[in-house]
């Protein structure tokens, strides 16, 4: 195969990431303190605006961890989940001994859906076990349900942790992705919209959850002249030359979107005269999807793995919808809620490469292959 690789999302840097990163070099400042970090933080801040307090952290997994433990879960607790979603949204939960319970998707946003919710809430309060925590995706970009999941949260007074690891950039209303729940997560990983080549970031409403999600994440050190430690810790801070690529990320960060949502637009065009493919949009104007991931639902799943295959054969990577997690093996034990519907989108969706950085020659590769397997 003499083509090179198309991949599903790879890191594209904007220009200016080697100047910070000099800049901490000069300065020798390589240590997960500097004014890298700070200013990344206080770039992510203004972005979202909202009043928002940003900790730059070693991942979105730390991130989520950290939310967990400022909303007070601890072993034995219960914590709802998105079941459609990435492991890592639901792996923070059993770091802390606390128990997930799985939640079916709904058919508009593919997100938490609000009934299932809802029932699930009330059947675990019936059992005797109110859940801690509730942690929504705005899975491949796509904002949930905000205005219905932020009022069952209110309604049953459940923290809402908003998992954005694939959303920054996207809004509700106008408003940005992240800064409506109790805490918001992002992700900095190289697949992501924007890249700190690893890391991520937790979004906070005050100064004050801040600042003890960094004590957490500096290991828990104690205002003393020697080490002394009264609480877990954990290394989870972000170092200065990752944080120095993020500053030059967050300066295109807008053009990455809209890159993103070109390719969202290129697959439309492709199929829209396809009466057994359908594009996962926005259900109203309410919604903006940074579109991430572009994904496709097809007629079956033996459809959409043919399709899988046949990009695959020609050097272009493809990937199936997340597995929910209910169906994986470390987590089928655990409560679910809902019905078929991330099961079914899991059987037959397909996400496709939808890098900010693919060229013009790439998209032709892509859109032939899809052409041909369709005229087949």
């Amino acid at each position: 195969m003499n083509s090179s690789k198309i991949w599903l999302s790879s890191p594209h840097m904007g220009g200016n990431e080697q100047k910070y990163v000099q800049e901490a070099f000069d300065a020798n400042w390589v240590a997960p303190l500097g004014p890298n970090v700070t200013g990344l933080e206080n770039d992510i801040q203004n972005y979202l605006k909202e009043d928002a307090e940003v900790a730059a952290l070693s991942s979105g997994t730390a991130a989520l961890h950290l939310a967990l433990i400022l909303a007070g879960v601890t072993a034995g607790d219960e914590v709802i989940c998105q079941s459609m979603t990435f492991s890592a949204s639901a792996n923070p939960i059993l770091y802390l001994g606390a128990i997930p319970v799985f939640i079916d998707s709904e058919k508009e946003t593919w997100n938490l859906c609000p009934v299932a919710l809802e029932e699930a809430i009330e059947d675990r309060i019936l059992k005797g076990k109110k859940p801690k925590a509730i942690i929504g995706v705005h899975l491949y970009g796509m904002p949930f349900k905000v205005a219905e999941i932020s009022a069952i949260s209110k309604k049953y007074d459940i923290p809402l942790i908003e998992d954005s690891a694939e959303a920054l950039g996207s809004t509700y209303n106008g408003q940005k992705c992240g800064t409506f729940g109790t805490f918001g997560v992002l992700s900095f990983n190289g697949n992501k919209i924007i890249t700190t080549s690893g890391g991520g970031a937790l979004v906070t409403k005050t100064k004050e959850s801040k600042d003890k999600a960094v004590f957490f994440a500096t290991q828990s050190r104690d205002n003393a002249p020697h080490y002394q430690h009264s609480e877990i810790g954990y290394n989870y801070r972000m170092s200065n030359i990752c944080a120095g690529i993020g500053r030059g990320q967050m300066e295109v960060i807008d053009t990455r979107v809209s890159q993103r949502r070109a390719m969202h637009s290129f697959y439309q065009e492709i199929f829209k005269e396809n009466s057994v493919v359908t594009v996962f949009n926005e259900p109203s104007n309410d919604y903006f999807s940074n579109h991430w991931l572009s994904a496709i639902v097809l007629a079956s799943y033996e459809q959409r793995e043919a399709l899988r295959l046949a990009l695959e054969v020609c050097n272009i990577e493809s990937r199936p919808l997340w597995k929910p997690m209910h169906l994986q093996p470390i987590f089928e034990k655990y409560p679910y809620y809902g019905t078929k519907v991330s099961e079914t989108l899991f059987e037959k969706g397909l996400c496709m490469p939808s890098g900010s950085n693919l060229s013009n020659e790439e998209r032709s590769r892509i859109a032939a292959v899809i052409n041909d397997f369709f005229r087949a």
